[in-house]
């Protein structure tokens, strides 16, 4: 990415393992950024392999005052088309097999997170009143359901996910919110549409192919609106 050019690069070692790919310091103005990479430098780990517990432990030990994901999602509903650009609001966790807890036993004490709001209000709004002034088509409420992976839903799935209340799906947000929550560490997500899921019967099923073709074509608006964030 262009935002990551002229970065520090180095390895972060945790107490639940490695990170998913090094980490990458920038400067922008006055502010340090570290990116990360979720699944790896040349998209390695799948999304069920994705380590989150380290990922987010990593961040947070860096000194990160907040976290920003952004991530590929597919539209459930009519007015989220292909290219625009969705906040979550709220989060239908439909994962089976992820590690998204720091508080796998209570010897320290009970702990359980509130998690009512998982998504950072204040952050969302700030993107996304940064979309209006670039003029970028955006949604500043949705509900996002993380499923496992790495497949994608079947037709029934994606009617019954549409029943539930969801409006975007993906295969990464809801353990990384989790997880940042346990840390007392504002989260807010930049999904980007870049497909229907298969819920649509009148288009052909979501593919990879047309994924990649959406996200290479609407990427510059991702970069646009952090590289916006980071200079304000």
């Amino acid at each position: 990415l262009e935002l990551q050019k002229d970065s520090e690069i180095f390895q972060v070692d945790t107490p639940y393992g490695k990170t998913s790919s090094p980490i990458f310091k920038s400067s922008f103005q006055d502010k340090e950024v570290f990116f990360l990479s979720r699944h790896g430098l040349k998209h390695e780990h799948s999304p069920s392999l994705v380590n989150n517990q380290a990922n987010i432990w990593a961040l947070h030990h860096l000194g990160c005052e907040k976290i920003i994901a952004t991530t590929a999602v597919g539209s459930l509903r009519n007015e989220i088309k292909p290219g625009h650009l969705v906040f979550p609001s709220q989060f239908i966790d439909f994962t089976r097999f992820r590690k998204n807890t720091y508080f796998d036993d209570f010897a320290k004490g009970i702990s359980h997170t509130p998690m009512a709001d998982p998504f950072d209000e204040k952050l969302k709004l700030e993107l996304a009143h940064l979309c209006r002034k670039l003029h970028i088509d955006y949604h500043e409420k949705a509900t996002v359901v993380t499923i496992e992976g790495p497949r994608f839903s079947t037709r029934a799935e994606s009617h019954m996910f549409r029943a539930w209340g969801a409006d975007i799906i993906n295969m990464s947000t809801a353990p990384e919110a989790m997880l940042a929550n346990e840390l007392n560490t504002p989260y807010a997500a930049i999904a980007m549409s870049t497909d229907y899921d298969c819920w649509k019967e009148d288009l052909e099923p979501v593919s990879m192919d047309a994924i990649l073709a959406v996200f290479k074509a609407n990427g510059e608006k991702v970069v646009q609106l952090l590289k916006s964030y980071f200079e304000n």
